[in-house]
């Protein structure tokens, strides 16, 4: 067994793994198109900005910022179209995951490392996104808030770790979410800003990470530096 088959690395998808920006922002105005076709929502179309800012939330705080006023079931329909349109985008080769993601997980599963993917996403689209990009295998689990019911990260995190008996290890993530996720979990938390890319959150809500990287290559050395 390698010496550190009981660690593991637990990382957001978006934002951290994956360009979300390039899916999510189209996919958005598709669903948002097709909800005014539709007659079930007229306010005004929220801009880019707008929806880059809701990326790491639960559904329903993207869906009060989004769609302000909207009623639970409009709220449902577009939760569904999104995530429709996501997968069409993904279909159509838009998107991509950011240098370094590929070639870093490989060598980081190559080592022994567990890697697991903790993310507020749905499971389709988190899944569609590890399939369509070729690194779905090197993940031993894969937890959504959707599908397990569970809208506080801490929370989810802390059911990974029970369920696959993670007692050490790094959690990886761009939002304060994750930063509160780890640190709750008795995990090493490094956050991600990468340079050259944009930002979904401000600087505020990494402050609480052990390390910030702005590259994901990062990832191979600093862990030796914020052992777990």
């Amino acid at each position: 067994m390698s010496k550190n088959q009981g660690k593991a690395f637990i990382f957001d998808l978006d934002g951290t793994l994956f360009q979300t920006e390039q899916v999510a922002i189209p996919a958005f105005h598709r669903t948002y198109q097709q909800l005014q076709e539709q007659g079930l929502y007229q306010g005004d179309r929220p801009a880019d900005e707008q929806v880059t800012s809701v990326f790491g939330m639960t559904s329903e705080g993207i869906w009060e910022r989004l769609l302000p006023g909207a009623s639970d079931e409009v709220k449902k329909r577009a939760d569904d179209k999104w995530l429709e349109n996501e997968l069409d985008c993904l279909a159509e080769g838009m998107g991509a995951l950011y240098p370094g993601v590929p070639q870093s997980l490989e060598a980081l599963h190559g080592q022994g490392f567990r890697l697991f993917v903790a993310s507020n996403g749905q499971g389709p689209y988190v899944r569609g996104v590890l399939q369509a990009f070729g690194i779905r295998s090197w993940f031993t689990g894969i937890y959504s808030a959707g599908e397990k019911k569970i809208f506080d990260k801490r929370q989810l995190v802390a059911l990974l770790m029970k369920e696959h008996q993670v007692t050490s290890g790094w959690m990886v993530g761009d939002r304060s979410s994750d930063v509160q996720a780890g640190k709750a979990n008795g995990l090493t938390v490094i956050g991600c800003r990468y340079a050259g890319f944009p930002q979904f959150g401000d600087e505020k809500e990494l402050e609480d990470a052990d390390q910030v990287i702005h590259s994901f290559s990062e990832l191979l050395t600093t862990r030796a530096d914020v052992n777990p």
